[in-house]
């Protein structure tokens, strides 16, 4: 016997299909609360995200101050030198 290839792929788990990856997108289709993402791979992504937040916020809080408008004036004031 054939070893099945391991796959994160949706389609696999799916009892219904009959091979045909139309009738597993119509399955996706009719049935969108099968279809979701697995708790453990939502969690994942979850901390994934806080930790790249994370780090950019240590980035930007760490990097050199540049004043980029230091003598700002007011938008009222802007047009006059016309």
């Amino acid at each position: 016997m054939t070893r099945r290839k391991k796959t994160r792929s949706l389609s696999d788990k799916v009892t219904i299909r009959t091979g045909r990856r139309k009738d597993y997108k119509q399955w996706r289709h009719e049935n969108p609360d099968e279809v979701g993402s697995s708790r453990r791979f939502v969690s994942k992504k979850r901390q994934q995200r806080k930790a790249q937040a994370a780090r950019k916020q240590t980035r930007q809080e760490s990097g050199q101050q540049i004043a980029i408008h230091p003598e700002r004036r007011t938008p009222d004031r802007s047009n006059e030198d016309d």
